[in-house]
């Protein structure tokens, strides 16, 4: 039975396909060239899209099943099964504040002022501590905000940290740990039960046994 998996394009593309490679999925050379969309790669149809769509392709079962990072499951919380961490694509997300102010300055502030390319998960973490905050969204380089003095810190997603240092930035408090997930239609499991458990146990590899 042939599986519908939605691949990320972004961040964690490189990691999926050579996770995907290592478990036995030949991918062919289109899938690098990032020209076509839609490719067959027996047992599986692949279905690149925007990390961010991912979760939307599964959730409606356009995609049985796709990868993709907590970062973008904590922002969208789609209805879909999490069956597996992958591992892959390790990453933080941060609360960050100028390395000039001291640590939790913030809650000194009658309203915090936050940019980010995850207002929802701001939005969460602020209110569960009761701080009040208006919320910058910003596509990219959040990092700015605070130096030109739009936003007094930045939740942003981090690997290494070295933005953040090149822009005079600390991080404050780490808000969760972000890895990729393999997330799954919730109908599509009922129905092609056994071919998504092969899928799992294929990801899995040596961690199955």
């Amino acid at each position: 039975m042939t599986l519908t998996l939605a691949l990320p394009t972004g961040r964690i593309f490189e990691e999926t396909s050579a996770l995907l490679q290592s478990r036995g999925v030949s991918l062919p050379p289109s899938v690098r060239a990032g020209r076509r969309l839609r490719i067959e790669a027996h047992p599986f149809t692949l279905v690149l899209a925007k990390d961010r769509d991912v979760p939307t392709y599964v959730e409606h079962g356009v995609a049985d099943a796709g990868i993709v990072g907590v970062d973008v499951l904590s922002e969208s919380r789609p209805d879909v099964f999490e069956p597996l961490d992958l591992g892959i694509g390790a990453c933080r997300m941060v609360l960050a504040r100028p390395a000039s102010r001291p640590a939790g300055f913030f809650r000194d502030l009658s309203v915090v002022r936050v940019a980010t390319k995850y207002p929802a998960v701001t939005t969460r973490f602020f209110h569960g501590r009761g701080i009040p905050v208006e919320v910058i969204p910003l596509a990219g380089s959040v990092e700015l905000a605070p130096v030109l003095g739009l936003a007094d810190c930045i939740v942003d997603l981090v690997q290494t940290g070295g933005t953040l240092a090149a822009n005079g930035l600390e991080i404050d408090e780490v808000l969760f740990e972000s890895t990729a997930r393999l997330i799954v239609n919730r109908a599509c499991f009922r129905l092609k039960t056994e071919a998504l458990r092969g899928l799992v146990r294929r990801l899995e590899g040596d961690r199955a046994s």
